[in-house]
């Protein structure tokens, strides 16, 4: 699905379009946790436009933090990939853009997510994809939680990806320190255990967020750890 709208709206917009998304909505601190750092890779990062949000040589970004899109969807609304419009109705029956994210029904989207534990699996099973069909430029992206990290299929990922050198593959990880489980270390060296690089930031810095997603890390994955306010009930 190809939907061109206007692409004039900034980074200061966006409490304005999320304020547009008034539906029943369970799970805001997970939505608000998210912006920046979606904002910093859909501004600055990720290269796929909407013009063309099929072209094989682009970027991939999967959202597997589903629940709480309030964020996604307005970034998305910011740079074009939807209309303004479609906001306000967020959640009603007849909405695409629902509660969690539909890849069929969401321009842009390229994963449905909500579920938790399955976006970071996807993502190293779509960059062997990439490069068993040997495209070399693009690159993978998921945004994770931290809490999410609990679940099993993560850590098999994690554990798969660095010996693989999935270098082409880079997790956001969103510490809003809403996780049941502590780390011994900390979130990033559970990957760095792995192979993987791994770097900490604070997730509402913009300039520390754009040079963690670009900083190199040749032959091995990559991750940010995004930290943000704590979550509060």
């Amino acid at each position: 699905m190809t939907i061109t709208t206007e692409r004039d709206h900034g980074y200061p917009d966006l409490p304005r379009l999320m304020g547009l998304m008034t539906g029943d909505e369970k799970h805001g601190p997970a939505a608000t946790s998210t912006l920046d750092a979606l904002w910093v890779l859909y501004d600055r990062v990720l290269r796929v436009t909407p013009e063309r949000p099929d072209d094989p040589e682009r970027d991939r970004f999967l959202l597997s933090k589903g629940h709480g899109p309030m964020a996604y969807y307005a970034v998305l609304a910011a740079k074009g990939f939807l209309p303004v419009g479609w906001l306000p109705g967020f959640g009603s029956y007849d909405s695409p853009l629902g509660h969690h994210p539909d890849r069929v029904l969401v321009p842009g989207a390229e994963i449905g997510s909500g579920s938790l534990g399955h976006g970071l699996p996807i993502a190293v099973g779509t960059a062997l994809g990439l490069r068993a069909q040997g495209l070399d430029e693009p690159r993978v992206w998921v945004l994770t939680g931290d809490a999410e990290l609990d679940e099993g299929s993560n850590h098999e990922a994690i554990a798969y990806a660095g010996p693989a050198r999935l270098d082409r593959l880079h997790t956001v990880v969103i510490d809003n320190s809403s996780a049941s489980h502590a780390r011994p270390g900390g979130i990033a060296a559970r990957f760095e255990a792995a192979g993987w690089s791994a770097l900490t930031v604070d997730g509402r810095d913009h300039e520390a967020l754009y040079a963690a997603f670009t900083a190199p890390h040749p032959g091995r994955p990559h991750v940010v750890v995004a930290r943000v306010e704590p979550k509060r009930a």
